[in-house]
């Protein structure tokens, strides 16, 4: 079962839809004794970075979170701001977050552009994989994926990028620690790529 965490933050139900028109499995978790049962964990988040981690630490099943990712070694995928609050902390915040991949949220900084490229970054692009990955099956070499960001994840160690995009310079687009999977476009809103990727996550 695909748990989708419900704690007032991200595009719940197109996700959910998805997976139900691919019959796979999948339950929305409100409450921490829910998300315990889960198999699978999709992280979503919309919003700044302190928003977010406040509302996900006022649902209450940050505990839940870190027990079923950290100790019970469960698959999950961070989506926008859901996998940046997977880092240390953010440029655009004051509160921390959860701390599962070490680096952090920062600023695109549009002065060091080597090509004239506006906040934020928003429409399609591609994702470069940087690496072999079962997230990738039946994907094309760069898949086209919907961004709406202008922060991105600085990942501290360069084995934890599993594809980058390119917007005015290189980012890290998907991240990936173990069992921890982060991307920062939307999936949902990614057509027949999207739909590919979320399958693949749940044939993890």
């Amino acid at each position: 079962m695909i748990q989708i965490v419900d704690y007032g933050s991200g595009n719940i139900n197109a996700i959910a839809n998805i997976y139900k028109g691919l019959n796979v499995a999948v339950s929305i978790a409100k409450k921490p004794e829910v998300l315990r049962t889960a198999e699978k964990v999709i992280l979503p988040g919309v919003g700044s970075f302190d928003h977010v981690i406040k509302c996900l630490n006022e649902s209450g099943m940050r505990g839940a979170l870190n027990e079923l990712v950290l100790e019970k070694k469960k698959p999950i995928l961070g989506i926008c701001v859901g996998m940046q609050i997977m880092a240390n902390k953010s440029e655009e915040g004051v509160l921390q977050g959860l701390g599962w991949i070490d680096g952090e949220v920062k600023q695109f900084n549009t002065s060091s552009f080597s090509k004239k490229a506006p906040l934020p970054h928003m429409g399609w692009n591609n994702a470069s994989p940087t690496k072999i990955s079962k997230l990738f099956i039946n994907l094309e070499i760069n898949p086209l994926f919907y961004f709406l960001h202008s922060y991105y994840f600085s990942c501290s160690r360069e084995k934890d990028v599993l594809a980058v995009t390119e917007y005015g310079d290189k980012f890290a687009s998907v991240v990936n620690s173990d069992n921890i999977f982060g991307v920062q476009f939307h999936p949902e809103k990614s057509h027949q790529w999207g739909i590919q990727l979320l399958k693949n996550f749940g044939d993890l």
